[in-house]
């Protein structure tokens, strides 16, 4: 079993690709009000937004809180991503490196998806992919789309 590897998934979303986008670069601080499962996140330095700024975050994981912090390395605003650097707490127990990142896409048909790719390395072989992480998020999608819908 390789210690590297790479996750991804396509949702489709019915909220406006620009209403996902400016939640993930400037409102992250909403997440906790609207996904099921994620207790709290805490800006430790810098600001919601910029590359280099780093959260702490709190969430139910299989009925036990974790913990993680997460940095803002790279935002392209034309191509609407945004790529996370995760590390710290639990997460440290089962990846040497773990990278999310999350590009909005909107189609020429007016529809739009969100993409969230995983990139991972497992401290040991014995370890599982994240993809309990990847269900997770396909979860949150659907808060997300459905608060962004309302407003």
């Amino acid at each position: 079993m390789a210690l590297n590897g790479t996750l991804s998934s396509e949702i489709g979303i019915k909220a406006p690709a620009s209403k996902w986008f400016n939640l993930f670069t400037k409102q992250l601080q909403r997440i906790p009000i609207i996904v099921d499962g994620v207790e709290k996140v805490t800006l430790l330095e810098g600001d919601w937004h910029t590359i280099g700024s780093v959260k702490q975050w709190s969430e139910l994981v299989d009925g036990k809180v974790a913990t993680f912090k997460e940095k803002i390395e790279a935002i392209d605003e034309k191509n609407k991503w945004i790529r996370y650097n995760i590390f710290d707490g639990e997460m440290n127990q089962h990846y040497k490196v773990y990278i999310l990142t999350i590009q909005v896409i909107e189609k020429d048909d007016e529809s739009a998806s969100i993409k969230w790719t995983i990139e991972y390395e497992k401290v040991n072989e014995s370890l599982e992919p994240p993809y309990h992480y990847m269900d997770s998020i396909t979860k949150g999608c659907k808060d997300i789309d459905a608060e962004l819908l309302k407003e």
